[in-house]
Parts: C-alpha cells; sequence; structure tokens
C-alpha cells in the first residue's frame, strides 16, 4: 500500500438487480475527479465464470474489452465513459477467476500444506486483488455484483467487510443502494425493502455508512430521516438516486444532493470544489439539441436488450453531442431484412450501421443492409463483422465473386474473402483467446479516415478471429475499395472505405469501447454528422407541401 492512504468506497446492492449499482458507481466516480482527485473503479463480480467473453450478450448484456485485452463486465464501460480513468484486466474480478487464483497456488504448493479454505484464503485473494488495482490513486470505488443475500456473493463481502479493518475505519465508507418502490394502490413510497435488506448487510457484519435508494420519485426528509432511523445511518447520509432522462445527468443530480460533499467529509478528503460545466453542457446538448434528430438504423442480430450493445448505443449518442443533434436509434434485426427486405425495414433513416457479432444467423440480412446504404448513397458504418459483411457484398456484387463469404459461416464457399487468422487456426479454448485489446493501425493518407482522426497512426480495441483476407486484397482495392487503414505489424486490413459514396466507413475495431461523452470518438462524430448532411439532403429534395388557398 501507499504511503499516503488511499481511500476504499466500497458500494453494494440489495432488494433486485438492475438497479444501476454501476452508473451509481462511475457518476461517484465523475464527482470525486471533478473534485481533483485520482480515481479508479473495480467491479467485484459473483459468477463462476473466468470472465463474461463467453457469455451471451442475450443474458449478460455486452462484453467490454479494456486496452490491455480484458474481456470485462459491460459496467467498466461505464466507468471509463464517465472519468478519465483508464480500466485493464486488474479492474474485474470474478469468483471463477478468484479461485482459479487461488486453486492454482494450491497445486504449486504454495499454502505449505495448509488446508485451503473459503477464510482466509479466497477472502485474503479478493483484497490482494482489489490492494493491485488501488495503486497510485486517492479513492477506490469497489462494486460488489449481485445483490446481498446471494449465496455467491459471500466472499466478496466478507473480504470488504475485512478490508476496513486492514485499512483503518476513516479510510472505507459503505454504500448500500437499494430499492424505494412507489405502492400504486397505497399511494405510498415503502420502505420496509431497503430495511430488510440492510438488515440483510448488517448480518454478515457491514453496516452501512450511506444508502442510496433508487426511485422514481421525490422523497421528502422526513421519510429520508425515517430510512436513517431504522437502518441506523446518520441523518444526512440517506440519497436517492432518482430516475434520470439521461444517465450523463446522474452526476448533476448526485451533486445536487450534497453526496459528493459528504463522501469527502467523511473519508476526510480535502479536494477542490467540483467543476461540472462540461457535465451541464452534455446534458443541454442531449436535452436541448440545437440542429434536431437524425435517425440511425442499427441492423444486428441481439436486438432484444439494447444492453447487448451498449457501448455502441452510447457512443452513437456522443456523436450526436459533438453535432448537437438528437440521434434516435431505430434497432432493426437483421433476419427481419432478410424476410421483408431493406427497402421496408430501413425506410425513413438517416444512416445505417452495422454492429459486430458472432454466428451466422441473421448475416445475409446485413450483407442485404450494406448493399442497401451502399447502392443508396446512405451513410454506412461497419464495425468488425459489419466491416466483413461490407467485404463480402462488395464482393459479390461489385467483383461479381459468386458464394463469396466468410469461412466462419461457409466452410466451403470458392472465394473466402474473410478467413480465420492465422494465429487462431490452432486455438481451441474459447475464452480469452481472440484477438483482444490495443493494436496500431496505419492510416491511408488522404481518407475520410485520416482527416477524422487527424493522424497518421491510431491505437484501437479489437475482439475478433477472422480478418479481410489479403489474397483478395489485390482485386478488391482494383474495383474500388479503399484500405484506408492496415495494421502496420501484420499488414491486416483494419479499415475500408468508399471514395464515390457521401459516407461508407468500416473498421475492424471497435471505436465504441474508446467514446466518452466529452471526448466523442471521431468515427462516430463523423457518421453522425454525415446522417445530419443526409437528412438535410433529403428533406431539401422532398416536394413542397401544397398550400391552401
Amino acid at each position: 500500500m501507499r504511503s499516503k492512504k488511499t481511500k476504499f468506497i466500497f458500494v453494494t446492492g440489495g432488494v433486485v438487480s438492475s438497479l444501476g449499482k454501476g452508473l451509481a458507481s462511475a457518476s461517484i466516480g465523475a464527482l470525486l475527479e471533478n473534485r481533483g482527485l485520482d480515481i479508479t473503479l473495480i467491479k467485484l463480480d459473483p459468477y463462476i465464470n473466468v470472465d463474461p467473453g463467453t457469455m451471451s450478450p442475450f443474458q449478460h448484456g455486452e462484453v467490454f474489452v479494456t486496452e490491455d485485452g480484458g474481456e470485462t463486465d459491460m459496467d467498466l464501460g461505464h466507468y471509463e465513459r464517465f472519468t478519465h480513468a483508464r480500466m485493464s484486466r486488474l479492474n474485474n474480478f470474478t469468483s471463477g477467476r478468484i479461485y482459479n487464483a487461488v486453486i492454482t497456488k494450491e497445486r504449486r504448493g504454495e499454502y505449505l500444506g495448509k488446508t485451503v479454505q473459503v477464510i482466509p484464503h479466497v477472502t485474503d485473494e479478493i483484497k490482494a486483488s482489489i490492494r493491485q488495482a488501488a495503486q497510485d490513486v486517492d479513492v477506490v470505488i469497489v462494486e460488489v455484483g449481485g445483490t446481498v443475500g446471494d449465496i455467491e456473493s459471500l466472499p466478496f463481502l466478507e473480504a470488504i467487510r475485512q478490508m476496513r479493518y486492514d485499512v483503518g475505519s476513516q479510510n472505507a465508507v459503505y454504500i448500500h443502494l437499494t430499492l424505494l418502490p412507489y405502492i400504486g394502490a397505497a399511494g405510498e413510497v415503502k420502505t420496509k425493502p431497503t430495511q430488510h435488506s440492510v438488515m440483510k448487510l448488517r448480518e454478515i457484519g457491514i453496516q452501512p455508512d450511506f444508502l442510496l435508494c433508487r426511485t422514481d420519485r421525490e422523497i421528502s426528509r422526513e421519510l429520508k430521516d425515517k430510512i436513517a432511523m431504522f437502518c441506523n445511518v446518520d441523518n444526512g447520509n440517506v440519497f436517492t438516486s432518482p430516475d434520470v432522462r439521461s444517465i450523463y445527468e446522474l452526476p448533476l443530480e448526485l451533486h445536487r444532493q450534497g453526496l459528493d460533499e459528504r463522501l469527502a467529509e467523511v473519508l476526510n478528503i480535502w479536494s477542490r470544489a467540483p467543476h461540472l460545466e462540461k457535465w451541464e453542457t452534455i446534458v443541454r446538448k442531449i436535452y436541448e439539441p440545437a440542429r434536431g434528430e437524425v435517425t440511425v438504423a442499427i441492423v444486428g442480430k441481439y436486438v432484444n436488450l439494447t444492453e447487448s450493445y451498449k457501448s455502441l448505443n452510447e457512443s452513437l449518442l456522443h456523436g450526436g453531442i459533438a453535432n448537437d443533434v438528437r440521434v434516435k436509434l431505430r434497432f432493426v434485426d437483421s433476419q427481419d431484412v432478410e424476410a421483408q427486405g431493406p427497402e421496408k425495414t430501413l425506410a425513413g433513416v438517416d444512416a445505417v450501421l452495422v454492429p459486430g457479432g458472432f454466428g451466422v444467423r441473421g448475416t445475409e440480412g446485413k450483407i442485404a443492409a450494406v448493399r442497401y446504404a451502399r447502392e443508396n448513397k446512405l451513410p454506412f458504418f461497419g464495425i468488425c463483422l459489419g466491416l466483413q459483411m461490407a467485404v463480402v457484398e462488395f464482393s459479390r456484387t461489385v467483383l461479381g465473386l459468386k458464394g463469396a463469404n466468410s469461412l466462419e459461416f461457409d466452410e466451403h464457399t470458392a472465394h473466402p474473402v474473410v478467413t480465420l487468422m492465422e494465429s487462431q487456426v490452432k486455438v481451441q479454448d474459447k475464452g480469452g483467446t481472440m484477438r483482444l485489446g490495443s493494436y496500431a493501425c496505419a492510416l491511408k493518407s488522404g481518407s475520410v479516415a485520416h482527416k477524422l482522426y487527424g493522424q497518421e497512426s491510431i491505437q484501437e480495441r479489437h475482439r475478433h478471429r477472422y480478418e479481410v483476407n489479403n489474397a483478395y486484397r489485390g482485386r478488391l482495392q482494383e474495383a474500388g475499395l479503399v484500405i484506408s487503414g492496415h495494421n502496420p505489424e501484420l499488414n491486416l486490413v483494419e479499415m475500408i472505405e468508399l471514395a464515390d459514396h457521401p459516407y461508407f466507413v468500416g473498421c475492424q475495431f471497435h471505436p465504441e469501447f474508446k467514446s466518452k461523452p466529452f471526448a466523442p470518438h471521431p468515427l462516430f462524430s463523423g457518421f453522425i454528422g454525415a446522417a445530419l448532411a443526409q437528412r438535410d439532403a433529403t428533406r431539401s429534395q422532398a416536394p413542397a407541401t401544397p398550400v391552401r388557398s
């Protein structure tokens, strides 16, 4: 540990999941960072999977990828979007990862023949992992996934209980996020769920210092005082996390209630007053955009849950902030495009985005969407699989390569224009073995990508096994496909464009992992700018509405 004491804020949740612990933690991080403090955040996940890399996005949501190639929980995306903290694989630990480390040490004989137990060995491993990620920062915010009472969460809760004694009570606080439901039949907000949740937390030895109550309405001072009394929390330490129209309003709302001021006081942190002007500007541009609205179609296969494309959705919003325009997202199931045709499913949109994904289902719909955007000069952005589908469509339609496809979807295609990377051929384990993390990309001078980035070399995060087949690269370029970015080490295609199109850009990497509301990614800013130009051009070409006399 550092000679200067690091402060720890432990965030737990109760009653039900999906209350917003991740957003609350990110918002607290944003507030403390804007008070001049160096912060980091850690997510502890109770599930046995080593990481979420092999989990279904339908069940778990998006897999966020860190700079160093960690496949992590999607809450780490919130942490990076709300703060300047750079996440790594050290910022997300699952029960599976902790137990794997403990068992590995036991097999190596590091416990010297002792009986290996949850306490102290598993809890010590959890605490060591937290300390490892807590180097050289003023405040660490540790979010414990799941809810109090979950049997799989107990080792994590025991570990954070012990840590208060390890670091000193003046250097650690517990924030408990719980639900205040409104019962319409009674016309009342009920506090019992919160009381029982705190009771459960106290049973395992943790007394929360702060309560953050999730609610859809204003709560009176009297009700907060009642909650404080029944939950043994100081008056003034009960706050609400209300419904907000945009998640980026939450830091402002928590500051309005004085949560950051009270945290600084309890933890004895000397800091400046927060500078929240940039958050006020962000919220203003979201709620009152000066340039109206554009509609973007996201043609994907995980359209039932917006969590599956969380970073992507937020990055499009960031592109709207950069252009002072509201972005309306239309989620289009690629299988619907196959069944009904792009003319019907994509009618009226200002731009088309084809995101990443895995598996053959819906790929022909994505290819049809690419062709529709290319032939109708509609702004197009393809990400990861989206770039590959654009190459397949171009190969079939422009090059005339009948049946061209990716080897991922057709092992017997005569024209494998997308192929398995050489480094992936002998890979057997699926978890953590893709091309992951940050890699260099050299940009073609004068290209759209070069103009948007404003530099010749960039670093972007990847998560894929398949790549554009270099055997077809020359023929693609001769037919008009611009290779606007490549990896200089392996000469892999990283970006493509079309010169005779208003905006047709594809990238093999995932730019959504690096976009922030106060620093929108240039590819999303450019894409939404193109959508705005398309909207304005469409309006100018529309016949005037006749005026009745």
